[in-house]
């Protein structure tokens, strides 16, 4: 932490020191008298409230104390939460909202929705990939930021809310009268056949209907021959503690366990078991994870792992193993509150201590940079091990280690050399990305999901960015023409065919997932997995984190 000097003379400011010490000493702190404590608290504020140099209305100082009481116990997940920060936490657990269903991000200055979700208003009103809204509710949305337009969009159901845009290809603004109507966020956005025999579901958080919703997905796979499952939960950040045990439940046997969480008091620890025989007890499964997957991704990807019901393969997860409360507070406030620890089937902590610097980065990490430019951490923890049901070796001290440890392919040095040229004009290239995508797949008729990128487009693309200023030479630009490519082809997929068609032609170059495809075309069955993945690492040299 960084000390903010005073200039003041250093034979006053130690006077002052042992006088004021003394007088404490004498006036009794030491005391354990909840009276003290309080009636010191109220004189601090009241000195700050009336001689600080700038003006505290009291109410802020309550608060500021309160929230400087919970951010001293060094823990990120301790908070308050105002009534505001509950309703989006509600929101982002829900997956309920009543608005449009536009997905949007700040590009050229104005809000932009770069997806619009299927049967929505928005959809059925007309809203288009690309559109640039100028107006939003009759207010000009020059400069506005995701959150501002993000609460004037969202409203109670059945009210209109008007919007005007800017759209590729048209000369005047279109409006819109959209009527917000409930919106549910799928927690498995998209599930399809990867691969002969084997399905591919992606959980992006655990939400309230994230069992059903792979429930249903898994169905319908089944239906068109699946015999083995890829479970993707890499970026999955959690959610409700009990979506991550139903979803375990549908693959473990009645009475095993799920998760078991340790509080303070012994008698407020609890074990949570699967209540009901597995709904698919052979089907074998891949679970997929990252440095990403938190809180109840690693509740299941672990109690799968412990009872040998799943190969888990990618990186070590992040390590957030705390369960937190909801307490509610006066004015309809609450306090977030760590009260229990969650623990693997076999007694592995999920919880890793992410011992942060001065300048907040993870100490124990250190980073490599992916092929989109995204930092990777580089899980370096000492390992302990443990026994799975079947006695395979499971590594514990925080995280999910998977089985079979494997990373994006990095960036190369010319992509990196083109990442430092891009970034300080980021914005402008992904709005001359987005801009060009919206109007390829316009322009293109004919075009089919398939589609491959050809030098015209890669040279039509360059031109935008040439005009626009963007200070990427044309040297750079060729040199990292693997990434332009991905970004090309994922923008335009989003743009011409949604969100599902761009997920798909994305995992054709994610070697993750091509090799969990891989194992399980070759690997009928869950013993065949584990032995195939056996194999495939006995192929690569140690990990730092098996040391």
């Amino acid at each position: 932490m960084k000390l903010h000097r005073t200039i003041v003379a250093p034979a006053l400011v130690a006077g002052v020191a042992l006088v004021s010490g003394g007088w404490l000493l004498q006036q009794g702190v030491r005391e354990d008298s909840v009276f003290q404590r309080a009636q010191l608290f109220d004189e601090v504020v009241r000195y700050v409230q009336t001689r600080y140099v700038d003006p505290q209305p009291a109410s802020e100082l309550y608060q500021k104390a309160i929230k400087g009481m919970l951010r001293e116990l060094g823990d990120p997940h301790t908070t308050f939460m105002s009534a505001e920060e509950y309703a989006q936490l509600h929101l982002a657990t829900s997956g309920e909202y009543a608005g449009v269903g536009i997905q949007i991000a700040p590009r050229d200055n104005y809000i932009t929705a770069v997806g619009v979700l299927p049967g929505t208003p928005a959809e059925r009103a007309g809203v288009r990939v690309g559109d640039r809204m100028i107006e939003i509710d009759g207010q000009d949305a020059k400069g506005w930021s995701d959150e501002k337009a993000v609460k004037v969009l969202r409203g109670p159901k059945g009210e209109a809310v008007t919007i005007k845009v800017l759209r590729v290809g048209v000369d005047e603004p279109v409006t819109f009268r959209i009527v917000r109507d409930e919106i549910r966020v799928k927690s498995v956005p998209y599930a399809y056949m990867a691969s002969p025999g084997v399905g591919y579901v992606n959980l992006t958080v655990f939400a309230e209907t994230s069992t059903d919703e792979i429930r249903a997905a898994i169905t319908r796979l089944k239906g068109e021959g699946m015999k083995s499952l890829v479970l993707d939960l890499r970026n999955n950040p959690g959610g409700l503690l009990n979506q991550g045990v139903s979803v375990s439940d549908l693959f473990l046997k009645s009475g095993q366990a799920i998760v078991e969480t340790r509080a303070r008091d012994p008698r407020e620890s609890e074990t949570f078991r699967a209540r009901d025989d597995a709904s698919y007890p052979e089907l074998p499964v891949i679970v997929l994870v990252d440095e990403y997957s938190a809180s109840a991704a690693e509740i299941v990807a672990g109690a799968l792992q412990d009872h040998d019901r799943a190969l888990v393969v990618g990186s070590s997860t992040y390590g957030k193993g705390s369960v937190q409360s909801l307490f509610p507070l006066s004015g309809g406030n609450f306090l977030k509150m760590t009260t229990a620890k969650w623990y693997t089937p076999v007694g592995r902590s999920i919880q890793k201590e992410h011992e942060e610097d001065e300048d907040g980065v993870a100490a124990e990490d250190t980073a490599e940079v992916s092929r989109s430019g995204t930092p990777m951490l580089q899980d370096t923890v000492k390992r302990q091990p443990f026994r799975t049901d079947g006695g395979r070796t499971v590594f514990g001290g925080g995280g999910i280690v998977p089985d079979l440890e494997l990373k994006q392919d990095s960036a190369t040095a010319v992509e990196r050399d083109f990442f430092r040229a891009l970034a300080k004009d980021l914005g402008k290239w992904e709005s001359e990305l987005l801009r060009y995508a919206v109007e390829y797949g316009r322009n293109t008729p004919g075009l089919t999901p398939d589609f491959q990128v050809t030098p015209a487009m890669r040279n039509a693309l360059y031109e935008r960015v040439s005009r626009a200023g963007i200070g990427v030479t044309r040297a750079q630009y060729d040199a990292a023409q693997r990434y332009v490519d991905l970004r090309l082809v994922n923008a335009i997929a989003r743009a011409r065919f949604g969100e599902s068609v761009a997920a798909q032609r994305n995992d054709a170059t994610d070697r993750v997932l091509q090799e969990a495809l891989r194992l399980a075309r070759s690997s009928p069955t869950q013993a065949a997995l584990f032995r195939a993945a056996e194999a495939a690492r006995g192929r690569q040299p140690a990990t730092a984190s098996r040391r």
